[in-house]
């Protein structure tokens, strides 16, 4: 299983990106999709989260309102529309993957949850 990032880059505050995450080898339909961001000096945190199962969502308080979680139509991808973003903002953002997983509390957002990672794709927020 193989997860690839891509999307990331420098933008100014009050702006958007949009990433996406590809799944490839995964065979299975039913999974979560979790995105989180490790920020220099701090531990990974998660952003939010997409399953499924059953279409739940789950976000973290600090990007609620302004980041939205989506399986793109292209079934092997699960893009995170960033926006309204801030300087905090700033990060390594990562997708994860866990099997037959609902997004219905914070634990959804769990790091050890996650059994597949992809290797991440930098945001910078700044003027």
């Amino acid at each position: 299983v193989q997860l690839v990032e891509s999307g990331g880059g420098l933008v100014q505050p009050g702006g958007s990106l949009r990433l996406s995450c590809n799944i490839y080898g995964f065979t299975f339909d039913k999974f979560a999709v979790g995105w989180f961001r490790q920020a220099p000096g701090k531990d990974r945190e998660g952003v939010s989260c997409f399953s499924t199962v059953d279409g739940s969502t789950y976000y973290a308080d600090a990007v609620k309102g302004r980041f939205a979680v989506s399986r793109h139509n292209a079934k092997n991808t699960v893009d995170l529309q960033m926006n309204v973003l801030r300087p905090e903002d700033t990060a390594v953002y990562y997708c994860a993957l866990v099997p037959s997983c609902l997004c219905w509390v914070k634990h959804s957002l769990a790091v050890d949850e996650y059994d597949y990672w992809g290797q991440g794709t930098q945001v910078t927020v700044s003027a």
